[in-house]
């Protein structure tokens, strides 16, 4: 579609969870109400979205590490045909900074690269280190991101046999302080419980995955205000990697049964607490790109309400993110479907157009 050409979108307009409009104008890539006095207009019908968000995605990384510029292109375009046009990048070990100058690829806010302690992640994913090196990391890759650093809060110790935190409580002090003086807010991988209360009270600004909370520590999340981002559909392969593990690892296998048990209960007593949830898929490493809209239906299986699981994926997600949804002047990302979604979130897995920059892509 041409520069010229007037996008109509005309329907119901989703502009947030109460307020819904009949139509809204493209015009030069960005979104208005005012109907605009020429132009050639094309006209999209249904129920339209800001464009989802997947606060949890690895672009240019699969199980094995960095991939090659064409294999994130492809996972971009995957991501972007399933309405996904705002990711943040919660760790790679690949330079995808030419994918900003797309305009048919989403948009994308990075972590830089995991920073992990040695020997204590997956290969080729992290920054390894000790913890006297944890603050120069976590200045670097603050400088290097988008606002994000990405750690890795804890992960199996061999030793131990099983989860254990990876890092002390002033070496996490010390860094994400220096993160906040630098501008940039800090996310940790946490499956257990152990490390979440340090890095809470250490200031910490969100948690992935987050299946180690319990009623001691859901108080001290929703007090400080610290998000999670439950990641759903990685945690139902736990079941799996428990087996792997069971021979060499019983009492880690174990564990993560009773996290993936429990995950629904976790997450909808996060939720009732006040704790913000948001959407994100791990796409990425060992799954596949375009599951966001599985996601969203798994935090109503959580029982969260539709309408907030909805927002864990727009307008809540863009606000929290700090980019616009579909107010006056925004550009025009945003995702139209045939049907609600807030009557059936299931109608999120087929959209029926993804409009990019004001640009019909999908």
């Amino acid at each position: 579609m041409s520069d010229h050409v007037v996008l109509h979108v005309k329907g119901r307009v989703l502009v947030g969870p109460q307020e819904v409009r009949d139509e809204l104008w493209v015009v030069g890539g960005r979104v208005t109400y005012r109907r605009p006095v020429a132009g050639d207009v094309r006209t999209v019908e249904g129920w339209a979205l800001p464009g989802l968000v997947d606060a949890h995605c690895h672009v240019g990384l699969d199980q094995h590490g960095a991939v090659d510029e064409a294999t994130s292109e492809k996972q971009a375009l995957t991501d972007r045909d399933a309405g996904t046009l705002l990711i943040r990048d919660a760790g790679s070990a690949a330079d995808t900074r030419w994918i900003d100058d797309r305009e048919d690829l989403p948009k994308i806010i990075r972590a830089g690269r995991h920073i992990a302690r040695t020997r204590r992640y997956i290969r080729n994913y992290a920054h390894e280190i000790e913890p006297d090196d944890l603050v120069a990391y976590v200045a670097r890759e603050a400088r290097r991101g988008d606002g994000w650093v990405k750690l890795v809060g804890d992960w199996i110790d061999r030793e131990a046999g099983d989860l254990t935190a990876c890092w002390p409580r002033d070496a996490v002090e010390a860094a994400i302080a220096e993160a906040h003086r630098l501008g940039a807010r800090v996310t940790a991988h946490c499956f257990a419980e152990d490390s979440l209360r340090d890095l809470v009270e250490a200031g910490i600004d969100c948690i992935e995955h987050a299946t180690g909370l319990t009623e001691d520590t859901i108080p001290l999340f929703a007090e400080r205000g610290v998000a999670i981002v439950p990641t759903l559909v990685n945690i139902a392969t736990f079941p799996r990697l428990a087996d792997g593990g069971e021979s060499k690892f019983p009492r880690w296998s174990d564990h993560m049964r009773r996290l993936h048990e429990r995950r629904y209960d976790t997450v909808r007593s996060a939720y009732d607490a006040g704790i913000p949830v948001y959407v994100g898929t791990d796409a990425g490493g060992t799954l596949p790109h375009g599951l966001v809209a599985a996601e969203v239906a798994e935090l109503t299986t959580a029982g969260i309400p539709a309408v907030d699981a909805l927002s864990a994926t727009t307008w809540g997600a863009r606000s929290w993110l700090g980019r616009p949804g579909l107010e006056e002047g925004a550009p025009a990302d945003l995702v139209v479907y045939e049907a609600d979604p807030r009557a059936d979130v299931r109608v999120l897995a087929a959209p029926r157009r993804v409009v990019m920059r004001g640009h019909v892509v999908g």
